[in-house]
């Protein structure tokens, strides 16, 4: 075989593994894109971590950390009477899908000074389905 001929069977061997390269970059990507649903009955298990510290009360009685009746589109520290850390009273987070989500993973992390010790979730769909489990239970 010519060197011309070496030349074009490693392009071909080349082009067919960058080929495939991007096969599988699409195929994982649609892969991570296709989490389950969040599930509000899922969310229910995961938040019994939470209601160690944290409650639905409908009265609105808070525990060691804040009541989370109503969380959701809620400012953060915006319970009445209850005792947050000055971290949490400076922050400007309102309580989304995307700001629950990012403190539910890592509280220290979103917002550094907070008083809650919990580790956090750090599993994508335990934090969707604790906030649906919140938008399902924790209307006022």
């Amino acid at each position: 075989m010519s060197e011309c001929g070496i030349d074009k069977a490693h392009e071909r061997i080349r082009m067919k593994y960058l080929g495939l390269t991007v096969i599988a970059l699409l195929a994982g990507s649609t892969a991570a894109s296709a989490a389950p649903p969040a599930d509000p009955v899922a969310g229910a298990l995961v938040f019994k971590k939470c209601a160690a510290c944290h409650s639905l009360d409908p009265t609105g009685k808070s525990g060691l950390g804040p009541n989370l009746r109503g969380v959701v589109n809620r400012k953060a520290a915006a319970v009445p009477a209850f005792a947050y850390s000055p971290a949490m009273k400076a922050s400007s987070i309102v309580w989304n899908d995307k700001t629950l989500a990012a403190f539910l993973a890592a509280p220290r992390q979103a917002v550094p000074g907070t008083k809650m010790i919990f580790i956090g979730l750090p599993k994508p769909q335990d934090q969707a389905d604790v906030i649906a489990f919140l938008k399902q239970n924790g209307k006022k």
